[in-house]
């Protein structure tokens, strides 16, 4: 018989011991992710077949993320190229492109931009008729009620002493409505009659107004001879401002003693409605369809501002091309309310802690801070244009707005989005980029600020006692008659100031 080799038994075991220990290591390194080891299973084709796929899926990762980031760079250069065709692709309006705002990502905003309006006045076909009103068909107005007493007295209010409940339902639209709107009976806001019957052949009109002696008016330029027959500008000035403005520049008087400043007509609106010449300031700006009922459609602009492009274009770019019927420009640095309300807060617009009951209220309400969740680019308009048809529901809507500056503070940028946010998506605007806005007009400084020491006070403690002469006596109200809900446990959402201007 053959003689076997043994090997000493010490070391058949090392030998032994070695496989056993490296077993596991094999293991771990060859069921690694993207081991490139062979598995016992494995055969040769299916090991290429998983490091083929592996490889495609990184790849196609990879340049998945490439083409996103092409797109978004494409669409922020085709945001900035001065070619028609390629900045028409660019809708900053959407999403998209409001996302990469927020993060940084956009090009820094313009302050001025071309606007895309038509050449020639003269070739601008006018819309025959009136839009349809499809959701309110009649709105009627409350113009009479019970005076409201101040504890020695009773008196009329402009805007009448409307109800929290009132309030509540006048946000559920229906076909047919009476709403609180102003010009309740002996509230104030008269015309002359000369100016009553003046306005009365007003269809189209350029509308402002200057309040509390802080500016004179700007003439309008580049306006063409068929705008000036075609619309009327109507100045809605308070005593003070007139007298101020007799003083600074030429006032002449045509035959039916109708006052006038270039193409401005003066309107001198009689006995102010409210103690506050800011709060008197939004009888004309949003009620124009109650001013000057005859109108069907309308161009509001602030006292400091000088109108540059026709008002028949204007109509043309923001209302008649896409079928809107009511456009405003987007503000400058804000989108949100409780950010536009800290901002007016430290540039002392209005007495801080009225600011803070104000917002409290929308936050109790459901008013969310703005988000791209929203429908809406945007909750803070730049409110000192405002373009629009008198349609039953854009009176409407400017109603219950004035109703809550009515209410509330006279900030009116702060209750455009929450009116917008009750009424549930229904009601429908143009809200257009801010550098169009600077386009349309040349801002002038003030003459000065308003005078209102309300708008100084830091504290609650200032308004005491019920004859203060701190508190405004016929407007305001809904800051100090008690709320239904209990606001103590409220907290205002934190602010991110995103801007020096807030």
């Amino acid at each position: 018989m053959e003689s076997k080799l043994q090997l000493p038994q010490s070391v058949r075991l090392n030998r032994r011991g070695d496989r056993n220990n490296q077993r596991p290591f094999a293991k771990d390194d060859e069921s690694g992710l993207f081991s490139s080891m062979r598995l016992p299973q494995d055969n040769p084709t299916k090991i290429v077949w998983k490091q083929g796929f592996i490889r495609l899926v990184l790849v196609a990762g990879i340049l998945w993320m490439l083409l996103i980031l092409i797109v978004l760079l494409f669409h922020v250069w085709s945001c900035q190229s001065s070619i028609s065709f390629l900045s028409a692709m660019c809708n900053k309006e959407g999403k998209v492109f409001i996302a990469m705002d927020l993060l940084g990502l956009a090009p820094k905003p313009e302050h001025r931009c071309p606007i895309p309006v038509a050449d020639d006045p003269d070739k601008i076909v006018i819309p025959k008729g009136r839009t349809p009103d499809a959701i309110v068909k009649n709105l009627t107005y409350i113009e009479e009620e019970d005076l409201v007493n101040n504890g020695s007295q009773s008196f009329a209010v402009f805007g009448g002493n409307q109800s929290w409940l009132q309030r509540e339902e006048n946000f559920n639209l229906k076909p047919s409505m009476k709403v609180h709107c102003g010009f309740l009976k002996n509230g104030g806001a008269d015309l002359n009659p000369v100016d009553i019957e003046y306005v009365k052949r007003c269809r189209f009109l350029v509308a402002s107004g200057i309040f509390d002696g802080y500016d004179v008016p700007h003439q309008p330029s580049n306006i063409s001879i068929r705008s000036k027959k075609l619309f009327c500008f109507l100045m809605v000035v308070d005593e003070v401002s007139l007298k101020f403005i007799k003083e600074n520049v030429t006032v002449r008087k045509d035959k039916d003693k109708g006052m006038w400043v270039g193409l401005w007509r003066l309107i001198p609106l009689k006995h102010q409605p409210y103690d506050e010449p800011r709060r008197n300031g939004k009888v004309p700006k949003i009620l124009t369809h109650r001013l000057f009922p005859q109108a069907q459609y309308s161009i509001w602009i602030d006292g400091k501002m000088e109108l540059i492009v026709d008002p028949l274009l204007i109509l043309e770019r923001y209302l008649w091309r896409d079928k809107h019927t009511y456009a405003i420009a987007q503000h400058k640095h804000h989108r949100s309310i409780y950010e536009e309300a800290d901002a007016n807060k430290r540039r002392k617009r209005y007495a801080r802690p009225l600011i803070d009951l104000h917002m409290k209220i929308y936050y109790s309400e459901g008013m969310e801070p703005w988000s791209l969740k929203k429908n809406t680019i945007s909750d803070v308009p730049e409110g000192a244009i405002i373009i629009r048809e008198h349609t039953a529901l854009n009176n409407l809507f400017n109603c219950l707005w004035f109703n809550e500056v009515n209410l509330f503070t006279p900030r009116d940028q702060l209750s455009f989005g929450y009116v917008v946010y009750r009424l549930k998506g229904l009601f429908k605007f143009f809200m257009f980029r801010n550098c169009e806005y600077y386009s349309l007009f040349i801002l002038h400084p003030h003459t000065r600020e308003h005078s209102s020491k309300v708008e100084w006070v830091k504290s609650l403690s200032e308004f005491k006692g019920s004859g203060s002469s701190m508190k405004e006596s016929r407007g305001g109200f809904g800051l100090w008659t008690p709320y239904p809900k209990n606001l103590d446990s409220v907290t205002l959402p934190q602010v991110v100031r995103t801007s020096k201007a807030g």
